[in-house]
């Protein structure tokens, strides 16, 4: 059974909003066979990754960067995962108060040197998510779950 794993940094209720949609999305009955694991970004683990198939990554733009937790995560798992993981699926959502260009940048640069490969748009918020931003997440996580089905 393919499995998606949704790496997240989740520290503030905006973020989990967006968090629990994309979960909600990934694990729509409709969308058989894939088992979701959630890991907190501070607890990922090399084996996680390798074990995955599909990867959804979340975080808060922090000063224009991803979050800490989120970049402690891919130097954890980086050059253990490098070789095994290239050409997998991936989808990202970010929140911010404002400039989230340089966390998106930055996702970008691993995942490309990762080899990963982009497999829905990045979903970027600012401010309080509204109906259509949970929405978006909602399908993030339906469109890179349904992606391992196939």
């Amino acid at each position: 059974m393919p499995t998606l794993l949704i790496i997240h940094h989740t520290p503030s209720p905006f973020l989990q909003d967006m968090f629990e949609a994309v979960v909600a999305g990934a694990t729509d009955p409709e969308i058989e066979g894939v088992e979701v694991v959630r890991r907190a970004a501070l607890a990922v683990t090399a084996s996680d990754v390798l074990a995955a198939d599909g990867y959804v990554l979340g975080t808060p733009a922090n000063l224009g960067y991803m979050s800490g937790a989120l970049k402690h995560a891919f130097d954890t798992f980086y050059y253990p995962c490098l070789d095994s993981t290239r050409g997998r699926p991936f989808g990202v959502y970010i929140h911010g108060n404002q400039g989230t260009e340089g966390a998106e940048r930055s996702i970008t640069t691993v995942t490309t040197g990762m080899g990963w490969q982009q497999a829905a748009a990045p979903v970027i918020v600012t401010g309080q998510p509204g109906k259509d931003d949970r929405e978006k997440c909602w399908e993030l996580g339906a469109t890179i779950a349904a992606q391992l089905t196939a």
